[in-house]
């Protein structure tokens, strides 16, 4: 990968904490459905972070 390529992955990863932030702050108790899938495996991940 490129630099540009890694810097733009970080750009997006950090968007996605700051939406499920966000959702976090304004949910009493916000879920996250999960199916084992590569979608569902991502979204664990950044919510972990």
């Amino acid at each position: 990968m490129t630099t540009n390529a890694v810097s733009q992955l970080d750009v997006l990863e950090a968007e996605a904490i700051h939406i499920m932030r966000e959702v976090a702050a304004e949910f009493e108790r916000p879920c996250l459905l999960f199916s084992g899938g590569k979608d569902s495996i991502v979204m664990v991940r950044v919510a972990e972070k």
